[in-house]
């Protein structure tokens, strides 16, 4: 009788390891974006992305979108041991890097409260 349990080949343990960090990181994006201080009647989400996460949200303000459609918010990425915050200049079409921060905590804490209206336009 074959055992029903197989084991992974360590290609498949690491690629398994890496989705789980990535997913377990959109998740953490994700609760933080809740205690946004901007636009916080909308939900936003978070994705998975070839270069790391991209944050989307309903057009609320209607000044980006005039229907109200999802507009990309901000990027993030991991860069060795910092993190990088993109903003997204609609006009230009294009991402701006906004800061590196040593910690993701750091860089959550400016994307919620968006004084300046950088994200949340």
């Amino acid at each position: 009788m074959m055992n029903a349990m197989r084991t992974l080949h360590p290609i498949e343990k690491k690629a398994s390891v890496l989705v789980g960090q990535q997913e377990f990181t959109r998740r953490r994006l994700q609760r933080a974006l809740k205690d946004r201080e901007r636009y916080r009647y909308v939900e936003p989400e978070v994705h998975v992305t070839d270069a790391g996460y991209l944050v989307t949200s309903p057009c609320c303000s209607r000044n980006i979108d005039p229907e109200g459609g999802v507009i990309d918010i901000a990027r993030i990425e991991q860069l060795g041991s910092s993190w990088l915050l993109y903003s997204r200049d609609h006009q230009l079409d294009m991402w701006l890097l906004h800061d590196e921060y040593k910690d993701l905590d750091a860089l959550l804490a400016v994307l919620c409260k968006d004084s300046e209206r950088v994200f949340w336009p």
